[in-house]
This record gives C-alpha cells, sequence and structure tokens, in this order.
C-alpha cells in the first residue's frame, strides 16, 4: 500500500490487486495514509491465493482483467 500511495502522490495512476481477504485492512491503511481511494479502486480476487494452482491464478487473474484495466484507465 504504502508503493501504491507514493506512485499515486508523484501521479502514477495504480490499481492495487489484493485477495478479497484484505478488503479491511486495505481501507484501514490507505485511509490512515490519506488516500482512501486507493482501497476503493482496488480490484479484489477470489481468496484465498496462497495454495492455488498455477491455472487457478490464471484464471482468477483472466476473470480480474477487464476490473484492472478499467480501473487503471478510468484515472486517465
Amino acid at each position: 500500500m504504502h508503493d501504491l500511495v507514493d506512485y499515486e502522490a508523484r501521479g502514477i495512476p495504480t490499481v492495487m490487486v489484493a485477495s478479497s481477504e484484505f478488503v479491511d485492512a486495505a481501507e484501514r491503511q490507505s485511509g490512515a495514509l490519506g488516500m482512501p481511494d486507493v482501497a476503493s479502486r482496488a480490484v479484489y480476487v477470489p481468496h484465498p491465493i496462497q495454495d492455488a494452482t498455477d491455472d487457478e491464478m490464471r484464471a482468477k487473474a483472466r476473470a480480474a482483467y477487464d476490473a484492472i484495466v478499467g480501473a487503471i484507465t478510468a484515472q486517465a
């Protein structure tokens, strides 16, 4: 989150991608860092990811692709 806030402060659009387990943590941390919009624009994929197979991760990435592109291009 610190990197995303740093990039945003420098005018570099970002989109955080994380598992759904981290919604609350992302919202709290981005708010504490003064940029709550970073978490509100994030794309959350289904949890868990730690033990997901490569094929499962590819499926999660494919499912999130349009949301990621939409979030980053909406900022332009």
